[in-house]
């Protein structure tokens, strides 16, 4: 059932969110790490026609968070607030929009992936590899705006343990159909890159069919997980209002990530698939800090809409300070043996040598990026996602600009682009703690408990 957040011990709030947060963040990871590890069979083209189609999940959570962290926050806040029917309204809006969201990258995304694709690949093989894959994947990115929504509303209530469950299953799910879809086990018709993004749409809709049967069992504040109501812009324009910065940062994201497959392609499709293998362990890697900093969203807000401005700032305190004890250890994991990581999905051996070289450069801004998401996380909370945003900007201006320029010097190296990408996350993290500090100044001052209205 759904909790109050705003009672007990802040620590064991986070920590009990994040273990279930993370287990969820892990096995939908999982879903990308089993299709790679099939699809790395299949050759340095085929790892970076995935990698490179992958680079379309960016795009598409930018979408999924505009709705996802903007509804969340307005949830957060008002059944902190004790306001539930106002909750109840945001929910219903949100499901809208991920309706409308959902049908337009399916019929974009098919319209538009080969040519997008072929701006970037480093040569024909990658571009069809990738083309194949997203012809399968698109169902799966489609689905992910109704679950997300389901999923934020539970969030935002403090329910993330069924959302874990789920998952579980579904991954589950993918493990069996990657081998029998890419390699064709059992029934001698292998489907390559295709069959790899088909098991994980398949396996998606599993899980949306799963948490469609959980909604309403593991709540009572919103009743009917499909249950729309007629649009009201006013709603959506508080929800865009509060998401578009969080849209932002995956469009930056997207941005940054394409810029480097086409800084690299000239070194072939070997360094795409290295640089494609080695951000997908990254994002496995960063788990733990993203899992305290979606906990610190429902915490956070949830005190905030009750007016408890202590526990908001302890809430972000605590968070932070775990977030960078994970950090730390998973950096000397990376720094240690980044060459095994990276082998158990690439059997080419340029390739472990381009994403070990990339893991043990980039970890060490990983205890940065764990104080980035749990600014991220607070901005959430507060409403005002817009210092995230400044922040994913100044990554663009310090690494895009300068890194396209390295790609037109004969001297330059993998190494440096790396490099160049570490030093523009430092610089993000000052930008994110600068922010936080005065957000949490500005919007705390003043704040008083509110007292709960009688049911």
């Amino acid at each position: 059932m759904q909790q109050d957040l705003t009672q007990g011990s802040i620590t064991g709030k986070l920590v009990g969110m994040a273990a279930f947060i993370g287990m969820g963040l892990l096995f939908q990871t999982l879903y990308f790490l089993i299709d790679l590890y099939f699809v790395s069979r299949l050759g340095p083209s085929a790892i970076a026609g995935v990698g490179l189609a992958g680079n379309l999940f960016f795009l598409n959570m930018a979408l999924v968070q505009m709705v996802g962290v903007g509804a969340l926050s307005l949830i957060a806040r008002a059944i902190g607030g004790k306001t539930f029917d106002d909750a109840n309204a945001v929910y219903r809006q949100s499901l809208m929009m991920s309706v409308i969201l959902a049908v337009t990258v399916l019929v974009l995304g098919y319209a538009l992936a080969e040519p997008a694709l072929r701006l970037l690949a480093a040569d024909e093989a990658t571009v069809q590899a990738g083309t194949r894959y997203l012809y399968g994947f698109l169902p799966a990115l489609a689905l992910m705006f109704l679950s997300n929504a389901m999923g934020s509303a539970l969030r935002a209530a403090g329910v993330v343990r069924p959302t874990m469950l789920v998952q579980t299953g579904t991954v589950l799910l993918n493990a069996v159909l990657a081998p029998v879809l890419v390699a064709g086990w059992g029934t001698g018709m292998p489907l390559g890159t295709f069959g790899a993004g088909l098991a994980s749409s398949i396996a998606a809709l599993a899980g949306f069919l799963g948490a469609l049967f959980l909604f309403d069992r593991v709540q009572t504040i919103f009743v009917g997980p499909l249950k729309m109501a007629p649009i009201a812009l006013k709603v959506w324009r508080r929800i865009v209002g509060i998401g578009l910065p969080s849209a932002a940062e995956f469009v930056l994201m997207f941005i940054t990530t394409g810029v480097v497959y086409g800084v690299i392609r000239h070194f072939g499709p070997e360094a795409q698939a290295g640089y494609g293998v080695g951000g997908r362990v990254m994002q496995a890697v960063f788990l733990p800090a993203m899992a305290v900093s979606f906990a610190v969203a429902p915490v956070a807000g949830q005190n905030f809409g009750a007016g408890l401005g202590g526990r908001v700032r302890r809430t972000v305190r605590d968070a932070a300070v775990i977030s960078s004890a994970l950090m730390l250890v998973l950096t000397l994991l990376c720094q240690i043996s980044p060459e095994w990581m990276i082998g158990l999905f690439a059997p080419d051996q340029v390739v472990v040598e381009v994403g070990a070289g990339f893991l043990r450069i980039i970890s060490l801004n990983f205890v940065a990026t764990g104080i980035i998401f749990t600014a991220s996380g607070a901005f959430q909370a507060l409403g005002d996602t817009r210092p995230a945003l400044f922040g994913s900007i100044s990554r663009l201006i310090f690494f895009t600009g300068p890194a396209i320029w390295l790609s037109t010097q004969p001297w330059a190296r993998l190494e440096h682009v790396w490099w160049l990408s570490a030093c523009s996350v430092l610089i993000h993290m000052l930008i994110a703690l600068w922010f936080l500090r005065r957000e949490l100044r500005v919007k705390l001052e003043g704040l008083k408990p509110k007292v709960s209205p009688v049911a």
